[in-house]
């Protein structure tokens, strides 16, 4: 290949399936389930799911074990768990892709169940962290 369709070719990855990236060993040391996902920055993914919503892409969407995160900032770490949490209704119900898009045209994204789920278990998972730190 010439140097100029290899970059072509690179550019045209990424912006597909973005570019697997790694958390800072801090976060993987705070929450070490977060290093059982393979993480992505960019990509189709969260264009796609924009568009669902009406809006140009979206912080971050899970698909399987892999979760695309936005290159316009830095994820914080509730969205990371909340992350985490699709992982696992993706590992506990082989539906579940299904399931969530029915709900979200049944209810509306905002009032999806698995979103209310995904969001309890980063809050729950929190508030244990809390717990375990030292005064």
């Amino acid at each position: 290949m010439t140097p100029l369709l290899d970059d072509l070719f690179k550019t045209l990855i990424c912006k597909t399936v973005g570019i697997r990236v790694g958390l800072p060993p801090d976060i993987i040391d705070a929450f070490p389930e977060l290093a059982s996902v393979t993480w992505r920055r960019g990509g189709l993914p969260l264009r796609l799911g924009g568009w669902f919503l009406g809006q140009n892409s979206v912080a971050a969407i899970t698909l399987g074990t892999t979760v695309f995160l936005t290159v316009s900032r830095p994820p914080s770490i509730e969205l990371l768990l909340h992350e985490l949490g699709h992982v696992r209704q993706f590992r506990r119900d082989k539906t579940f892709p299904i399931r969530y898009l029915w709900e979200s045209i049944r209810m509306g994204y905002s009032r999806n169940r698995f979103e209310a789920e995904a969001d309890q278990f980063a809050e729950e998972v929190l508030w244990s962290s809390t717990q375990r730190r030292p005064s």
